[in-house]
């Protein structure tokens, strides 16, 4: 829709002669504005201008709703195709209990599962932050537990008061065995 829109389309167009080019494509030749507009009126399209800076601007004989409707359908499609994921963040503390840890955990497989990535940060507090490796073991047991369904894109790292550690959803199982399939037969060839 927003490359639809810069076209300059009928009474739009300021140059008074312009080159037409027919529905089909074939030129038309130059003409005046009036003639040509009047040309577009007959044939009940728009004149629409797709090369203003051309001498003199090119003009094209088309319908400009369908026009912005291709576009649009286009962009929606583009759209579709993108992957868009999110960062979701789950903190915690260097001594948590071990069901609030399987309950945090449980959250961290549902944002895998939905193909987000997932910060895991544990916050230390006052005197916490003298023992960081009790937070380095919070994490490591966490990427213990899920190694088979993630992959770490961010080493445990520390940051200030924070250590925090960052998981990916791995790929999934069938288009690993597909990959190595094709690579065999790739070598074989």
């Amino acid at each position: 829709d927003s490359i639809a829109r810069q076209y300059r389309v009928n009474e739009q167009i300021r140059s008074p002669r312009v080159r037409i080019i027919g529905e089909d494509g074939e030129q038309l030749g130059v003409l005046t504005l009036d003639q040509a507009l009047q040309m577009a009126r007959q044939s009940s399209v728009d004149l629409v201008e797709v090369a203003p800076n051309a001498d003199p601007p090119v003009c094209r004989l088309l319908d400009y709703g369908k026009l912005r409707y291709l576009y649009s359908k286009k962009e929606r499609e583009s759209k579709k195709g993108q992957k868009n994921t999110e960062l979701k963040e789950i903190r915690f503390r260097p001594n948590i209990g071990t069901h609030d840890l399987e309950a945090k955990l449980r959250k961290v497989r549902e944002f895998i599962d939905d193909g987000s990535k997932v910060k895991l940060t544990v916050r230390f507090r006052g005197r916490e932050a003298v023992h960081q490796q009790l937070g380095l073991s919070v994490l490591k047991r966490i990427a213990d537990d899920m190694k088979e369904e993630v992959r770490l894109e961010k080493a445990p790292s520390a940051e200030g008061r924070t250590l925090y550690m960052i998981l990916i959803p791995s790929a999934p199982k069938g288009e690993k065995t597909e990959k190595k399939a094709e690579d065999l037969a790739n070598a074989e060839a």
